[in-house]
């Protein structure tokens, strides 16, 4: 997948882009200066319908591509190296949108399909993931 980043783009549209690879993650904005995890609150969150150069004056015209293979903090680091913006991504757990901080080392598509199947309870027929929380942390 490849996003087109300006600064006249839509949070919204960006959302769009990315859930319609990743149904069961979501991307959120937040006002976070110091990009630490701390800081990541509901009054830091950037609304949808804000475009992505408000308030920011470094975001040029650029493509990034994201892969299913790239792991949930390369995806936020890019968004902070490359444009300064605090993203943090988001993973569906039945009705709820569950912070990916505990998971960050998991690629985007072990994420959501982790999303997947405790979501609706369904796995893909070929998928052997161990989705064991603690295995990184020995």
């Amino acid at each position: 997948m490849v996003l087109h980043i300006n600064s006249s783009v839509l949070i919204s549209d960006v959302q769009k882009e990315f859930n319609s690879l990743f149904p069961f993650l979501k991307l959120e904005f937040f006002h976070n200066r110091s990009f630490a995890r701390s800081d990541f609150s509901a009054s830091q969150l950037i609304p949808y319908n804000k475009k992505l150069g408000e308030n920011k004056n470094n975001i040029g015209e650029t493509d990034i591509e994201i892969s299913e293979d790239m792991k949930v903090s390369e995806l936020e680091s890019l968004f902070k190296d490359r444009f300064s913006l605090a993203v943090q991504v988001f993973r569906k757990s039945g009705n709820v949108w569950l912070e990916t901080t505990m998971t960050d080392n998991w690629t985007l598509q072990h994420q959501n399909n982790h999303g997947k199947e405790i979501s609706t309870g369904r796995t893909n027929k070929d998928e052997s993931i161990d989705y064991d929380l603690n295995r990184d942390n020995d």
